[in-house]
């Protein structure tokens, strides 16, 4: 027999069981990170909320909120709460978000749907809290997302679809860890999507991106006109962008990566005495 040692592929392959298994998420449940995900995604969201919409009150009529302001306070709230959970929860708190990772295997379905309850509750709650710290004289709407002039419910279904879509494959391409050439700041570029979107589709549809941000204040003002966009759009766009990043712009595997370790080698991971690097935290 030779002496070069058989490699035990069957190590290396994960079992259509295993696979299925990791994809429902049934066993997260015995994780006692699941809860404190959980909690991240809930004070996320309200945050997000309770600040972005916030931006959006109306103290004078003489000088009321720009695009603009509202637009970089979406942004930089989100970049803020993605820095602050990330490396808890991942950092999604927006069900598209959560859905798009889901499609392009970076969730289980279990982990997806716990997240879509909480973050709409976070949300309610934000909205809640900014409802009662807001002065009753103000004609404040809690910054609820609205059709634009001449809008009907297809076009601004299309509006909220396109810029969904953007933030997702943003947030995809970022946390993608077979690409090398990404060195910059995630949760910055997640944010600055946000803010870029707003500043287009703003007066399009209130530029939600985000089911859980609409619900929120929509609860609380008891106001549900056109909320479906609000739900269809923004779940399609993450749909779709998880789908097309997962099968089409996903960055390949580097060569080196794919051969199985060389026991021969003095430098292979199996022979090496140093520890293998970790990854960067998904968001």
């Amino acid at each position: 027999m030779s002496d070069i040692p058989i490699i035990d592929r069957s190590r290396r392959k994960m079992s259509f069981k295993q696979k299925l298994r990791n994809m429902l998420g049934h066993e997260e449940f015995k994780k006692a990170n699941i809860y404190k995900a959980l909690l991240a995604e809930f004070l996320g969201t309200g945050m997000l909320v309770l600040v972005g919409c916030g931006s959006t009150t109306l103290w004078d009529k003489k000088s009321a909120p720009s695009v603009v302001q509202i637009a970089l306070a979406f942004g930089i709230i989100m970049a803020t709460v993605v820095q602050s959970i990330c490396h808890i929860s991942g950092g999604h708190i927006n069900p598209a978000i959560s859905l798009g990772c889901l499609v392009a295997g970076h969730c289980s379905i279990l982990r997806a749907v716990l997240y879509l309850i909480v973050q709409c509750l976070g949300a309610v709650a934000g909205a809640a809290i900014l409802w009662s710290i807001t002065p009753g004289d103000l004609d404040s709407k809690l910054g609820m997302t609205a059709l634009g002039k001449n809008m009907n419910g297809l076009r601004a279904l299309g509006v909220e679809i396109i810029i969904t879509f953007i933030l997702v494959v943003t947030v995809l391409s970022v946390i993608d860890h077979k690409r090398k050439d990404v060195n910059g700041s995630a949760p910055l570029a997640i944010g600055l999507s946000i803010t870029a979107c707003h500043l287009w589709a703003f007066k399009f549809t209130g530029a939600s991106m985000n089911t859980a941000r609409t619900f929120g204040p929509a609860v609380i003002m008891n106001n549900w006109e056109h909320h479906w966009v609000y739900w269809l759009g923004p779940l399609a766009g993450g749909f779709i962008a998880g789908l097309l990043y997962k099968w089409v712009f996903e960055a390949p595997k580097a060569e080196e990566d794919k051969l199985p370790p060389d026991p021969l080698r003095e430098d292979s991971e199996e022979g090496s005495s140093e520890p293998p690097k970790r990854p960067p935290p998904r968001v």
